[in-house]
């Protein structure tokens, strides 16, 4: 789907320019070209604000699907994690199952905070946390960037079996 729409927008912005350039051809086969030139800065600036605006609202689109589904995700490490404590309690001590519900109760309490956050918001503390803190934010983006890698290693090779 994102494929689609991004290709969509491509081929407006090709479309777009083909105008644009047809209508400066014109103008320079007229001989009018100081007085169309101005029309034809006009509509590739406003060309040019049309996709900036759609390109906008597709990356605000994903943004929210990429927070609805890492909210989503959090929550289930938080039950998973609820879940352990229990056997957690039972191998290991009461002690260290306190730990796996404080645990739970951390993830969980995270998860809640990314819902009740506006896009804007999430994106101005990811921006705050890389000043305060750029080398966290180099190793978070090592380790997610790891993360991914053997996730769409898995992925190939799965593939790859069937």
């Amino acid at each position: 789907m994102a494929d689609t729409s991004v290709n969509d927008t491509v081929n407006d912005l090709k479309t777009t320019v083909n105008e644009v350039g047809t209508e400066l051809s014109k103008t320079i086969d007229n001989g009018d070209v100081s007085a169309k030139a101005g029309d034809a800065k006009q509509a590739i600036k406003d060309g040019a604000n049309k996709y900036t605006a759609q390109a906008t609202d597709k990356v605000r689109t994903f943004a929210e699907d990429g927070k609805a589904r890492a909210s989503g995700a959090l929550e289930q490490v938080a039950q998973l994690l609820t879940d352990a404590a229990g056997q957690v309690d039972e191998k290991l001590g009461s002690q260290y199952g306190g730990y796996a519900r404080s645990a739970a109760d951390s993830v969980s309490g995270f998860a809640d905070q990314v819902k009740a956050k506006d896009i804007d918001e999430l994106f101005d503390d990811a921006r705050e946390l890389v000043r305060k803190s750029p080398a966290i934010a180099v190793g978070a983006a090592a380790a997610i960037g790891f993360v991914v890698a053997r996730l769409v290693q898995s992925g190939v090779d799965a593939n790859s079996k069937v």
